[in-house]
């Protein structure tokens, strides 16, 4: 799923940080001279050279402005994720208006088999939809972890720390929270992953649908706890969900990647040589028993990320932003639309409450997930001696990590991997994956609501452009024709005001003026 950071009482949730101005660039620190010094041992005046400052080693912050080209590809990214996070929304819903009124037909398509059955690919439209079509969006996943790790936010080990921290307490704690509840209620311990996972794209719809206007710091913190939440779910579902191997395949869905890698690092170009070749990959990786959406973020983490000398894009880029699209606008929808068709009827949701496995999926994503991706912010702080980014609060990363509650496509495709030849269990964890969102989603967008002033006040000053150079006025502080065009707009404006000043007084000073 899609990548590119890692969560003290709730009484500091409430506090409302003042609307942040434009901070003047601080002057170097200068080390005090010390008593031991040779300077202070002589009896005569110091002599007249220069200070030399010492240098300030820089301390990593938490939500930091994004650099000018993380902030275009970030932009790119999440306009693509934002409009498929709303597709899927209305697919969800039409699951589950179709699953709850005309239920027989939801059933007989779900289960509809097709394909090459000597192959061992004869699959129902839902089996399909969660490993064929789920393999497109771990590739998008593998692409984008890839780009954050040579060349985004992860490329730096002091700044990797802190969003990785965030996630990975993001998803021990829903686990602990699951199993806590599990083991004093008496439940199934096999279901502890099902909380674990955030969906990045469903949270982009519900800002979306909110309307709120986070700043670029939030949402590329997002992004990125995202992005490593996707990247130990796949290693979760490698691990903890194959039951058996058939090496023969796995040898030769390796053997395939082998030539992947190979392929592109002789830069032979041509998607007629690429999609044959993955979906063979594909093919073999299902055959052999591990998840087949294992051979998609595979894939991806072998394109090349780094720019070289005259690319406006590297190739890794260049394929995430033709195939982003693809996943976010249909193969995660489709998914949502064969996997999210939970039967209501009855009291189904009030059962949710009755069992300690949905009691502890929702426990995971609501409180779990929150609780675990701020503590793990606040932690990280402590022990990296990191500072948060002035303009905001921890108000801020509380909100975003309540957003992070909001588990839908891989939380699904656990619970079903997870509860496999159990329907009713799978039903009733599907519905819990979807009440623990829907709580999500109110809580997170209280919460947001309540700093909407301080948001958009940032975001206004990130997006200014009053020299119309196509790039924010807070990048080119540093440029000096930044600031010659500002002067002469300012001048143009003074010599405007100027001109209706005179005209103001000439007209004031007639006899038939009202005056």
């Amino acid at each position: 799923m899609p990548g590119s950071l890692v969560g003290e009482c709730v009484s500091h949730v409430l506090v409302a940080a003042p609307i942040p101005e434009v901070s003047p660039v601080a002057e170097p620190r200068r080390t005090p001279q010390s008593p031991d010094s040779p300077a202070s041992e002589s009896s005569g005046p110091a002599p007249a050279s220069p200070s030399v400052a010492a240098p300030a080693v820089a301390r990593p912050t938490l939500l930091g402005r994004l650099s000018l080209p993380e902030r275009t590809y970030l932009a790119d990214a999440l306009r693509t994720e934002t409009v498929g996070g709303v597709v899927l929304l209305v697919a969800a819903i039409a699951a589950l208006v179709w699953a709850n009124t005309l239920g027989a037909s939801y059933t007989a398509v779900s289960d509809h088999h097709f394909g090459p059955a000597a192959l061992g690919l004869h699959l129902s439209v839902e089996d399909w939809a969660a490993d064929g079509l789920l393999a497109v969006f771990f590739f998008v996943a593998g692409a984008e972890l890839k780009r954050e790790l040579v060349a985004g936010e992860l490329r730096d080990p002091r700044t990797a720390a802190l969003p990785v921290v965030a996630a990975l307490c993001g998803m021990a704690v829903p686990a602990l929270v699951y199993v806590t509840t599990n083991a004093l209620g008496g439940g199934t311990l096999g279901g502890w992953a099902v909380p674990t996972a955030t969906d990045i794209a469903f949270a982009l719809a519900v800002l979306a649908v909110l309307g709120t206007s986070l700043p670029g710091a939030l949402r590329a913190f997002l992004l990125t706890l995202a992005v490593v939440d996707d990247l130990f779910a796949i290693l979760i579902i490698a691990v903890f969900f194959t039951e058996s191997v058939d090496f023969l395949a796995l040898g030769g869905a390796a053997l395939g990647l082998v030539l992947f890698w190979a392929l592109l690092r002789f830069e032979v170009r041509g998607w007629w040589v690429y999609v044959p070749l993955a979906l063979l990959v594909w093919g073999l990786m299902y055959n052999s028993g591990v998840h087949a959406t294992i051979a998609g973020v595979a894939m991806g983490l072998m394109l090349r990320c780094t720019r070289r000398e005259g690319e406006e894009r590297s190739p890794g880029e260049h394929i995430e932003h033709l195939v982003r699209p693809l996943s976010a606008g249909l193969a995660v929808p489709l998914f949502a639309l064969f996997s999210a068709g939970v039967s209501l009827r009855g009291n189904a949701l009030a059962e949710v409450f009755t069992r300690p496995e949905t009691i502890g999926v929702v426990l995971g994503l609501v409180v779990g997930k929150t609780v675990g991706i701020y503590g793990g912010a606040r932690l990280a702080t402590r022990f990296t001696r990191a500072e948060l980014n002035p303009d905001l609060a921890w108000a801020d990363v509380f909100a975003v990590a309540s957003l992070a509650g909001i588990g839908f496509t891989v939380s699904l495709l656990i619970g079903e991997l997870a509860f496999a030849g159990d329907e009713e269990t799978i039903n009733e964890v599907k519905a819990s994956v979807l009440l623990a969102s829907l709580i999500a989603t109110v809580v997170s967008g209280v919460l947001l609501k309540l700093r909407v002033r301080v948001h958009r006040a940032l975001y206004e000053v990130e997006e200014r452009d009053e020299d119309a150079s196509g790039i924010p006025d807070v990048y080119e502080q540093d440029d000096p024709g930044y600031h010659l065009r500002m002067a002469a707009l300012h001048e143009r404006r003074a010599a405007e005001h100027r001109r209706l000043a005179e005209r103001a007084g000439a007209a004031r000073n007639k006899p038939d003026s009202p005056a």
